[in-house]
């Protein structure tokens, strides 16, 4: 009897005629539809197929197709979770920019308001010595948060009649 070795590789020839040609074809194409297979995976199961052995006696399919399968399903799962990390640091990124822009201005906003309270007090102190009114006026400014209330406040301040009536209040 012929005693085979553990792996035996033989040699299938193509020839250049019509015939060879579109039987390559057609298994190139099989092939790329089925990357998992080889050509050895294609020949044999010709051949079981040819030889008419039943499927209960022909062996079951190489475990490395099913982990290659397996590793196929992780790459795209893991792909998957990358698009989704990128998604997310995209949106993430994006809100934080708009907060961010936000926040630049409330600060210009901000500085506006204590270079015109910083303008106010330089006015306040050329004129006169503030008063118990003026000074409460200046809290008042200073809490407030829109720029239009304190001119108004300020431009209250300025009047005359309020001006000598605050002298008697020190006064008294």
């Amino acid at each position: 009897m012929f005693q085979w070795s553990k792996k035996v590789v033989k040699s299938v020839t193509f020839e250049p005629g019509v015939a060879d040609e579109s039987l390559l074809a057609l298994v190139e194409s099989h092939l790329e539809k089925d990357p998992q297979k080889t050509f050895s995976d294609l020949c044999k199961e010709a051949l079981w197929q040819s030889l008419c052995v039943p499927e209960s006696v022909r062996p079951a399919p190489k475990p490395a197709a099913a982990t290659a399968t397996a590793t196929q399903g992780v790459e795209q799962q893991i792909a998957a979770l990358q698009s989704q990390m990128a998604d997310l640091e995209e949106r993430f990124f994006a809100k934080e920019s708009n907060r961010l822009e936000i926040m630049e201005q409330q600060l210009i906003q901000l500085s506006q308001q204590v270079a015109q309270l910083a303008i106010m007090l330089n006015n306040v102190s050329t004129s006169s010595p503030p008063t118990p009114q003026q000074v409460s006026t200046l809290e008042v400014i200073n809490h407030t948060s829109s720029p239009t209330h304190a001119a108004a406040t300020y431009s209250q301040e300025i009047d005359p009649v309020i001006s000598r009536i605050s002298q008697f209040l020190d006064d008294f």
